[in-house]
């Protein structure tokens, strides 16, 4: 059974605020879970269902996780999660301040300003790692990764890909390799001369990239339009820009 106390500090975590004062964060759902299980995050409680436990017992004790198990009923769960399908696991996880990469030879690094949807900064992450990307730096002002809705968006991905938060006009004006940046205006992607190792600028829907931002891009590229949409969404567009790096 989840105690009061347990429920109040779950429900804590759904807030910045309390988050960066514990030092927590939320992740629900099996398949999230999961993710956590093999990765270098470390858990400090779990709460599930007895199925849920019957039918991960040796991953449990593997993991050295019995003793910090909590069973609950499905409606404890969906009383103390955020989301309406989470019915089985819940898990409380220490955050990790992530070091600013450095970018290697090859590599291409997801630089994002001003994001401050969860969703999208879940759905990007979750792109991100299906393109390789093993970085992505965002502004002070992008949505917090450990919000529960960029978690949950993200599918498992946040586990495997560094997301850190930084100035970025101080961090690009360091750097000597090329910088892309999503513009309206730009380059057409399918014709511009692309690198296998640089940064790629992706900026928030209503107000793109900003001012103090652009004045380090290197590159401006845009995706063609065909039809009539004004814009696309911000995740959408970063998958079909990570589309035609990799291609």
């Amino acid at each position: 059974m989840i105690s009061k106390n347990q429920l109040k500090l779950i429900h804590a975590l759904e807030q910045k605020k309390q988050r960066k004062k514990h030092g927590l964060f939320l992740v629900q759902g099996e398949k999230n879970v999961g993710e956590l299980f093999d990765s270098s995050f470390s858990i400090k409680q779990l709460f599930a269902t007895s199925h849920y436990i019957n039918k991960n017992s040796r991953v449990l004790a593997e993991q050295g996780l019995v003793a910090i198990t909590v069973e609950a009923t499905e409606e404890e769960l969906k009383k103390a999660g955020t989301l309406v399908s989470n019915n089985s696991v819940l898990a409380v996880a220490e955050c990790q301040t992530m070091p600013v990469p450095q970018i290697q030879s090859n590599e291409l690094i997801l630089v994002l300003d001003q994001v401050g949807d969860p969703g999208n900064l879940g759905t990007i992450i979750r792109v991100a790692d299906w393109y390789g990307i093993k970085h992505i730096i965002c502004s002070p002002d992008c949505a917090d990764f450990y919000n529960p809705k960029v978690i949950a968006a993200s599918m498992g991905s946040f586990a495997r890909i560094q997301v850190s938060h930084t100035d970025l006009s101080e961090y690009l004006s360091k750097q000597s390799a090329p910088v892309y940046g999503a513009f309206l205006e730009g380059e057409n992607i399918h014709k511009a001369p692309l690198s296998k190792s640089g940064y790629i600028v992706m900026g928030s829907e209503s107000h793109g990239i900003s001012l103090e931002v652009a004045k380090f891009i290197t590159d401006k590229i845009t995706i063609p339009n065909f039809g009539q949409a004004e814009s696309l969404n911000v995740a959408m567009a970063t998958g079909i820009i990570l589309d035609n790096f990799k291609r």
